[in-house]
Order: C-alpha cells, then sequence, then structure tokens
C-alpha cells in the first residue's frame, strides 16, 4: 500500500496578518463589540436627523427660509400660537419663502403675482386642510373632489348665490340681526351693568345664526342653532393647521369631531323637512329650498328628455343638478357652506364694528345713506336693489375686508412638482399657500395701505385693483360666496347704525392681531352697546 508522504499542512500558504490588519480588525471589534441598543437607537436617530436636514435644504433650494430647521418639529410652537408679526416678517423676506413643521415642508406665496398663479394652478394645486380634516367633514364631501368632478359639482351650487336667489334669502338676514342687536343690548345694559365686554365671541355666535337661518331657514330650531352656534368653536379648534392628525378622546380634534357629527345630523333633518316641502310645492325660503328644488326639478326634466318628451327651452331648470342627493350628502354641502362662511364673517363683523366704533365720523355716513335709502324710515325691508343704492357702505365693507382681510392665507397642496418661477419648483406633496395680505395692503395698489380709508373705493383708484382684490380667491376654487357676504355685512352694518349704538373700550391691545383660523382684535373687542332712539 503506497503511503502518500506529500501530506500539507491545513495551514499551509496562509497569509500571516500584518500590523494594519492586527489594528484594523481590532478596532472593529471593539466597535462590533462596544454596539447595543442604546448606540444602534442614538446612532438611527442621529441618520434620521441628518435626513431630516438634507430633505429640507433640498426642498428649500433659493428661496428664503430658515437656513435649517429644528429637527423633525420646526417651528411648531409659534405654528400652534401663530403671530401676526412673524407673518408679516416671512412676507417681507421675499416673494417665496418656506419653513418645515414636522413632516409637511411649506412654501408662502406672498407677492400678489405668485399668490394669483397657486389660485389658477389647478393642474399642479388642489386646495387642502389638515390631516384629521376628512374624519371631521367625512371623506366623501365634495370639498376633497378634485378636477373635473369638483367642477361638475361645483355647477349645481353656483346658481344658489346669485342676487336672484339671495333675494329669497333676505328676510332671514334682518329677523336673525334684529333678534340679536336686541340681545346685543340686553347683555350690555341689564347683564353687565354697561361694563364693555368682549363681544368677539358673541359675533361669532351671530354669523353663526346668520348662516344656519340662510342656509336652512326655519327648518332647524331656535335651539339647535343656538347649540350649532356655540360648538362650532370646536370645530374651527379642531381644524387648526397644526393639531393630531387622528382623534383622540378629549383632546381638540375629538371635541370637534363630535361638534360634527352634530351638526351633520341637525342639517340631514333639514334636508329631509325640505324635500317633502318642496315636493308639497312650497315656496323657497333658504339655500337648501333653492337647491331641493332644483334637485326636483332636474330629475323631472332629465326624464321628460330620456322619454322624448318635448321640452320647450323656458322649462330647462336654471340650475341644472346632476342628481337628488341623500340627506347626509346634501348635509354635507352645507357644512361646507358653514365651514367657508363662519370664521370669515366672524372676523369681518367684529373688525368693522370695532372700526366704525373708532371712527364715529364714517359711522355716520352709513347711517345717513341707509336712513337716505329708505326715505327716512329705518324699520324699511332691505333688498338687492336696496343695497345696490349704497354706494359708502359697500365701500366701508370692502375697505375693512381689505384692511382686515378675514382670510390671509388659503393652504393648497402639490398633486405633482410644481415650477412655481423658473428656478425654483416646489416639490410633490409640499403644502403651498398663497398670501393675500401682501396683496391688499401694497401702497401701488392702495396707497397707505395701513389707513382705513372707505373713500379709496369712491373716489379713488381702488376698484381698478381687480388683480390685487383677493379677498374672496381668484381661480376655479374662487368663494361661491362672495355676493352673499357682500350683502350681510352691509346689511349687518347697516341695520345696527340705525337701531343700535355702540362703544368702544379701546385698549393697548385693540390694534394687535390674532390669527384663529381667521384674525380678531387682539382683546376680542370690548364693546357695549345701547338702543339708539
Amino acid at each position: 500500500m503506497a503511503i502518500n508522504g506529500s501530506f500539507t499542512s491545513p495551514v499551509a500558504g496562509a497569509h500571516s496578518p500584518g500590523p494594519l490588519n492586527l489594528a484594523l480588525g481590532g478596532y472593529l471589534g471593539q466597535l462590533y463589540s462596544g454596539l447595543n441598543g442604546y448606540s444602534l437607537i442614538l446612532a438611527t436617530f442621529l441618520a434620521l436627523v441628518a435626513y431630516d436636514q438634507f430633505t429640507y435644504i433640498w426642498n428649500k433650494g433659493n428661496i428664503a427660509g430658515p437656513a435649517w430647521k429644528l429637527p423633525f418639529f420646526g417651528p411648531f410652537l409659534s405654528s400652534i400660537y401663530p403671530d401676526m408679526d412673524e407673518y408679516k416678517a416671512k412676507w417681507a423676506s421675499g416673494d417665496l419663502s418656506c419653513v418645515s413643521v414636522f413632516h409637511k415642508f411649506v412654501v408662502m406665496a406672498s407677492s400678489r403675482d405668485m399668490a394669483r398663479k397657486v389660485f389658477n394652478s389647478p393642474n399642479y394645486l388642489k386646495p387642502c386642510l389638515v390631516d384629521v380634516a376628512r374624519k371631521i367633514l367625512r371623506p366623501s364631501n365634495w370639498v376633497f373632489l378634485d378636477g373635473k368632478e369638483h367642477i361638475d359639482y361645483r355647477k349645481g351650487l353656483n346658481g344658489l348665490f346669485t342676487r336672484q336667489a339671495l333675494e329669497a334669502y333676505m328676510p332671514s338676514l334682518e329677523e336673525v340681526y334684529d333678534d340679536y342687536f336686541a340681545r346685543f343690548v340686553d347683555i350690555s345694559q341689564n347683564e353687565n351693568n354697561g361694563k364693555p365686554i368682549p363681544f368677539m365671541p358673541l359675533f361669532r355666535e351671530l354669523m353663526c345664526a346668520v348662516s344656519c337661518r340662510t342656509f336652512v331657514g326655519h327648518y332647524m330650531s331656535d335651539a339647535a342653532v343656538k347649540k350649532v352656534a356655540t360648538d362650532y368653536y370646536n370645530i374651527t379648534a379642531a381644524l387648526d393647521l397644526v393639531n393630531f392628525p387622528f382623534i383622540i378622546p378629549y383632546t381638540r380634534t375629538w371635541y370637534g369631531k363630535l361638534a360634527a357629527d352634530m351638526v351633520f345630523n341637525e342639517f340631514s333633518i333639514c334636508a329631509a323637512k325640505s324635500k317633502a316641502r318642496m315636493k308639497a310645492g312650497g315656496d323657497i325660503t333658504c339655500i337648501l329650498d333653492g337647491w331641493v328644488k332644483s334637485m326636483f326639478d332636474s330629475e323631472d326634466y332629465r326624464r321628460k328628455l330620456d322619454n322624448n318628451i318635448p321640452v320647450d327651452e323656458s322649462q330647462k331648470p336654471r340650475l341644472l343638478v346632476v342628481r337628488v342627493f341623500s340627506d347626509l350628502e346634501i348635509a354635507m354641502t352645507l357644512f361646507t357652506f358653514l365651514f367657508a362662511s363662519q370664521d370669515a364673517t366672524s372676523s369681518a363683523s367684529t373688525w368693522i364694528f370695532q372700526l366704525m366704533a373708532d371712527r364715529p365720523e364714517i359711522l355716520d355716513r352709513v347711517r345717513q345713506e341707509n336712513l337716505a335709502v329708505r326715505n327716512g324710515d329705518k324699520h324699511q325691508k332691505v333688498s338687492m336693489d336696496l343695497l345696490d343704492n349704497m354706494p359708502y357702505t359697500r365701500a366701508v365693507v370692502k375697505e375693512t375686508l381689505r384692511y382686515r382681510p378675514p382670510v390671509i392665507m388659503v393652504p393648497y397642496v402639490a398633486k405633482h412638482s410644481f415650477p412655481v418661477t423658473d428656478s425654483y419648483t416646489a416639490p410633490k406633496g409640499s403644502m403651498v399657500i398663497p398670501s393675500v395680505w401682501p396683496a391688499l395692503h401694497d401702497p401701488e395698489a392702495y396707497p397707505e395701505p395701513d389707513v382705513f380709508d372707505p373713500e379709496r373705493w369712491i373716489s379713488g383708484d381702488a376698484e381698478k385693483a381687480v388683480k390685487n382684490w383677493l379677498v374672496f380667491g381668484t381661480g376655479p376654487h374662487y368663494c361661491l360666496g362672495q355676493i352673499y357676504a357682500m350683502a350681510s355685512l352691509m346689511t349687518m352694518i347697516g341695520k345696527a347704525s340705525m337701531h343700535v349704538d355702540w362703544k368702544h373700550h379701546i385698549t393697548p391691545r385693540s390694534e394687535d392681531i390674532k390669527v384663529f383660523a381667521t384674525i380678531f382684535p387682539m382683546d376680542d373687542c370690548p364693546l357695549v352697546f345701547s338702543k339708539r332712539e
């Protein structure tokens, strides 16, 4: 048997490690052996911080904004407690500027032209609300529609706010104003012994009652109107820009959801009542009636067409609605009307009462004009024709909306990367927010923009600055209710000038601006009302 004498050691040919390899191996070994849960967490945290900063800087590009962000949070506290001076500084920093709060990258369009471009770019942008809005407003709400769906749905609503339609709603406006002005006097003189109290919360309640009566008439009880007006504050708070993206019991979003569900239920009941009354041939007394009747008329018109029944062009409904909506669908749409009007008109009414009290000579002219068009009869009912003959009252309302625009910013979200300028593109998913304040305080369009001067709308050139007039937005999502808002505010201040007196208790903070969805005087407008003899 032959024996293999050429046995080779298993380590033959192996290379002996040099000093460098020994050192490196020892270092890696020490590093590996030193790794534990805490160091892994720290390493991951630092990597996320670096990624967060890199993403912010990359998205920021060449526009104005902080050089870096507080990791993850950004200017969180200032977002919870917004400061008007900080907003003004941001607008002054450039036509485009940015911030990043949590995971949201926000581009602010400050100049008139940049703001108009945002409003008029539906292919790239769509209006957005906070994350929790879908839970509060309901996911199927029309406000979340986009593109052709949104356009088609909106067409069925346009006719609800025309001049002709508003004539039917005017009596409801006057009724609410009469009730609340009497109540304001009672609160001031009897409940508070002539001492000033903040009236901003009461103006919020007033304008909510005005909206409810205009939208659903007397299908809603007085107690329900009061409940909606009182609880709506919780909805506003829940839809604040910085909030929990989910609903946690006993938080603002939770209370907001409870309030919204209550409003949906009330509006659904109103919708059912209106359907029954319109089918019975009742008169139109509110927006709900007008819309429901249009649904039935449209359904009848399409049925005739489908059955080849000749229909004269004059029988075609003025407002063609796509179908008869369910009670809940109607309620969701009415809720968006309330959502769009409540905070904005509350802001405008608070400012106009403060501004008139501080400028009695302007209030006197409003009073004289309102009495003149009524031939001295302060009890004559208002009409659209009557409002047409009040140029100074209209100028006062327009100047209030310019001087203290209720909505100073409108959030949009980028559906695609949005080329805002030749040199900057907002990334997909970012919020892009056009600001209306700078356009409405542009000295080229409105000389001495920080002076309240209604005369600029009569003898000045303010009416020519149409591109700057962004109070109601512009483009495909402009405010449906702008005619209603103007008529409502003109009616309010005109009636108040003739029937009540009020005095403003000026404080050091009266001209400072508080931002809460819209803008209000920082001291909430302390007033005293009395009956005008």
